[in-house]
């Protein structure tokens, strides 16, 4: 159930999740900013909150540091990085906060104007920001945003924006573009998926009239499913990959495996979490958690949540990258070390880092299982229960596996002779 839930969905009915709790020391460690006034810059940034929907809290990303400060919102250049330089990256944001509509976005308010300017910044801008009091020091924490660091309401903000990302700016002046269409061409100009999830959510994207603030939890997932949707149309008409390709990567305690198996296109993602690890609350048990489609994908919610769809997003990318469909089996096992809910960057920009190593051409399955046993400290037989993609390649036999000279027994008893069936 933690799992599944990852404090987004209250599942156990509680009124603060009992795993974040137990980081409320580390969350509370930060001490306050000395005072309500802060001068810097935002690298740049937007929050846009969820609680209280459709009224919601959004505000900027401000650092206390002058001059180029892309790198503390930029995950894309988180790969490779200690864990405590991406947490510094991101303790040392403070948000400030206003309420605003999702409707807002329509027919914007000035410092609304300003917020969503930002937003669609291409470097770093200037900021003054006075607070309503001196910002709370603690990490707020989610499974799918990175962290950040304390906040405060906004009593008012100065932001100085020189120059925003030409393609996003288009777009924003384009009142008739469905939201859809103007993601997909941001992508298709190079732009990077969190540049476009943060334009999404400050309602930059969209026909004029339908406008909305998105909760940033919100648009980072529906980004990487719309992206990945668009990927994957192109995919299932490509030829089929010819042989099984295992690529391993171990990042941050967390050890990636994936497995391209020959057919058409499939997909699945397994994560297994070691006891003691973020969302296993357990002291023993080892908890596995899937969710897979088929060929012509998924018409409902992934149990998952938003890694589901980052890890389609990395995988439909390098299947293009290869001109072929195949099925995807992304495995994840989780290990102590995993300290801290990170956000779904985690998934997307390791999958994709994972897919870019070398991979090895594995001859068949029973050598894949032998690497698979190799690599994961978890046995394999749990891997095989829980994965209907691997069941279904070790279980399932094809056409093509049989011999189209050789009668089926019911055509023998009809006497038909061999070789009398043509293709």
């Amino acid at each position: 159930m933690c799992l599944r839930c990852r404090a987004a969905l209250a599942l156990c009915g509680k009124p603060v999740c009992p795993i974040l709790l137990r980081y409320e020391a580390l969350a509370r460690a930060m001490p306050a900013a000395p005072s309500r006034t802060l001068e810097g810059s935002s690298p740049p940034a937007v929050f846009v909150g969820r609680y209280g929907y459709p009224k919601v809290s959004i505000g900027p990303l401000l650092s206390g540091l002058h001059g180029d400060t892309m790198l503390l919102d930029t995950p894309e250049e988180w790969v490779g990085r200690p864990l405590t330089d991406i947490i510094a990256y991101r303790t040392g944001l403070v948000r400030g906060t206003r309420r605003a509509a999702v409707t807002d976005a329509v027919d914007a308010p000035r410092w609304l104007e300003e917020l969503q300017l930002l937003a669609r910044s291409a470097e770093s801008a200037d900021a003054e920001a006075e607070f309503r009091r001196a910002p709370r020091g603690r990490i707020s924490l989610s499974d799918s945003a990175p962290p950040f660091g304390p906040s405060a309401p906004l009593e008012s903000v100065a932001l100085h924006v020189r120059r925003v990302d030409p393609h996003i700016d288009r777009l924003h002046d384009d009142g008739d573009a469905l939201a859809r269409v103007a993601v997909r061409e941001l992508y298709a100009r190079g732009v990077r998926v969190s540049r476009i999830q943060r334009a999404f959510s400050a309602g930059n994207l969209g026909r004029q009239l339908d406008r909305k603030l998105v909760p940033t939890r919100w648009s980072i997932t529906a980004v990487d499913d719309m992206l990945s949707k668009e990927n994957l149309a192109r995919v299932r008409l490509l030829p089929e990959i010819g042989e099984i390709r295992l690529f391993e990567y171990v990042a941050l305690d967390n050890r990636w495996a994936i497995v391209l198996l020959p057919g058409a296109y499939r997909y699945e993602s397994i994560e297994t979490w070691y006891p003691g690890t973020l969302w296993n609350p357990s002291d023993s048990e080892i908890v596995m958690l899937s969710d897979h489609e088929g060929h012509r994908g998924r018409t409902t919610y992934a149990s998952i949540g938003g890694c589901y769809y980052a890890a389609r997003l990395a995988s439909s990318e390098a299947l293009l990258r290869l001109n072929r469909q195949a099925g995807v089996l992304i495995l994840r096992e989780v290990h102590p070390g995993a300290l801290l809910p990170l956000g779904v960057w985690n998934v997307r920009e390791h999958v994709r880092a994972a897919l870019e190593t070398r991979s090895t051409s594995v001859p068949d399955l029973k050598e894949l299982q032998l690497r698979l046993s190799q690599f994961f400290a978890i046995p394999l037989p749990r891997w095989r229960r829980q994965s209907a993609l691997l069941r279904d390649a070790l279980e399932q036999r094809r056409l093509e596996e049989f011999d189209r000279t050789t009668p089926t027994p019911a055509a023998a008893s009809f006497g038909i002779p061999v070789g009398s069936f043509s293709p």
